[in-house]
């Protein structure tokens, strides 16, 4: 090839080139390695994923809080938080061991502002405790050790330890009920119970010495009940006693509160739903 050729064959590369650059069109080379996560973190927070640690309001007496939490160890999740203050809302329970559906199914059915999954059931979706659902009681109350959330017929919301403070069917006009075990905080510090130290996905119902109603979620199987416990009592949520629900599987949290929107739904059908709606 002539030399004024290669010169200008050259020339015509390097403007071919620079256009293509400046147009973001050459592709970057890839490779198998491990993306650099402070990017992705950087785009998820300018897509508008919510900050940690901040009180999002939704409709009067809702507020949902996200927190990163993180075990002595070293096992860590983003968990959930709803606060509700009780003047602002109403809850009931519903149960339907013959029909029980995933948490995502519930809420297309009731329409809550606030779906938490209950308590605990057996394999024919038979609570395992007692549940009232609108008046109607269904199985037998825990003795000596659980809690239950529960609504009288005046419409007070209650949580309790059923140690301190037994069920008593005869005395008692219970309205909505889920009872469910171990109680994880009591007059605010943690309590003694016997559990595995497996993690699982887990949820909370609590009330904070402020009086207001806490549903909490953990998604990831991260924490053991151990390790909840611990989270619990040293949160800024200055909780002052706290049950642990049917988790695993069942863990599911949903919010529908004006721009709060949370969808946590659960791996399993749910006979035994908790739901919250505005007055």
């Amino acid at each position: 090839m002539p030399v004024k050729n290669f010169y200008r064959l050259c020339l015509l590369l390097c403007l071919l080139i620079g256009s293509l650059i400046s147009c973001d069109v050459v592709p970057s080379v890839s490779t198998a390695s491990t993306p650099d996560t402070s990017s992705l973190t950087s785009t998820a927070v300018d897509q508008g994923t919510p900050q940690l640690n901040t009180w999002f309001k939704g409709k009067p007496g809702i507020e949902v809080r996200y927190e990163d939490w993180k075990s002595p160890g070293n096992n860590e999740d983003t968990v959930t938080i709803v606060r509700l203050d009780l003047r602002y809302v109403k809850l009931s329970v519903a149960y339907q061991p013959a029909q029980p559906l995933l948490m995502s199914e519930w809420m297309q059915q009731e329409h809550a502002a606030v779906l938490m999954n209950g308590g605990y059931f057996d394999e024919q979706n038979d609570a395992t405790a007692l549940v009232v659902s609108n008046g109607q009681a269904s199985g037998s109350s825990y003795v000596g050790f659980g809690g239950m959330l529960s609504v009288d017929a005046q419409g007070h919301i209650d949580l309790r330890s059923l140690n301190q403070h037994p069920y008593d069917a005869n005395n008692e006009q219970v309205q909505q009920a889920t009872q469910s075990s171990p109680m994880l905080v009591e007059n605010g510090k943690a309590t003694q119970f016997n559990a595995n130290a497996a993690s699982s996905r887990r949820s909370i119902v609590a009330m904070d010495k402020q009086g207001r109603l806490l549903f909490i979620a953990s998604p990831g199987a991260a924490f053991s009940l151990g390790e909840l416990e611990d989270l619990l009592v040293a949160s800024d949520l200055s909780i002052d006693r706290a049950l642990n629900l049917d988790g695993g599987a069942s863990t599911g949290l949903y919010v529908n509160s004006g721009s709060q929107q949370v969808a946590i739904d659960s791996i399993a059908k749910l006979p035994i739903v908790i739901i919250v709606k505005t007055k």
